[in-house]
């Protein structure tokens, strides 16, 4: 899972991708853009390349969760780069909806490259998926952040097993 956001408030979500996994393969993405209904901050877009006028006629985030609701409970493991984030975005926006934050298992790439591979020069999503030679194309797009921390968790799977990677779940709060 990936938010970028509009400005720094944790309910700005101006997009979100969702990657999915199974049998260690990745199966199905999702993509949107979302209309966050706040102001976009400059240096947001600096980043994301999202502009006000590329979200006008996208779905407020309301509209979009009915169709991932589902894969948020104790069934999926939701990943994410810096999870914290990203789960915050998740429970802000919903909370901002009046929608109900759900508990589900998560997962924190950052985390794993800090324990897994303590000598990379550091653990951002870019240098992480150089160092293991995953291809990040387009960094700070949602869905191509979502691919390259899944092939991250995937990569640290096949290299330290699955017990090893279980042992870092967590149940949001």
């Amino acid at each position: 899972m990936d938010f970028e956001t509009a400005n720094g408030r944790r309910n700005s979500a101006c997009s979100l991708a969702l990657v999915l996994v199974r049998d260690s393969q990745i199966v199905d993405s999702f993509y949107t853009l979302i209309n966050p209904q706040e102001e976009f901050n400059f240096r947001n877009i600096q980043i994301h390349h999202i502009r006000p006028e590329d979200v006008v006629d996208a779905p407020t985030f309301d509209k979009v969760w009915p169709h991932i609701e589902p894969l948020f409970d104790n069934s999926h493991l939701v990943a994410a780069h810096n999870a914290s984030f990203d789960n915050s975005v998740l429970k802000n926006t919903l909370s901002n909806y009046g929608i109900i934050v759900p508990k589900y298992l998560t997962i924190d790439t950052l985390r794993t490259s800090r324990k897994f591979y303590p000598d990379f020069p550091d653990h951002k999503l870019n240098t992480v998926s150089e160092e293991l030679n995953i291809d990040l194309k387009n960094h700070h797009n949602a869905l191509a952040d979502s691919v390259a921390c899944a092939e991250i968790l995937l990569r640290t799977e096949q290299q330290f097993g699955t017990e090893q990677i279980k042992k870092m779940v967590k149940i949001t709060s």
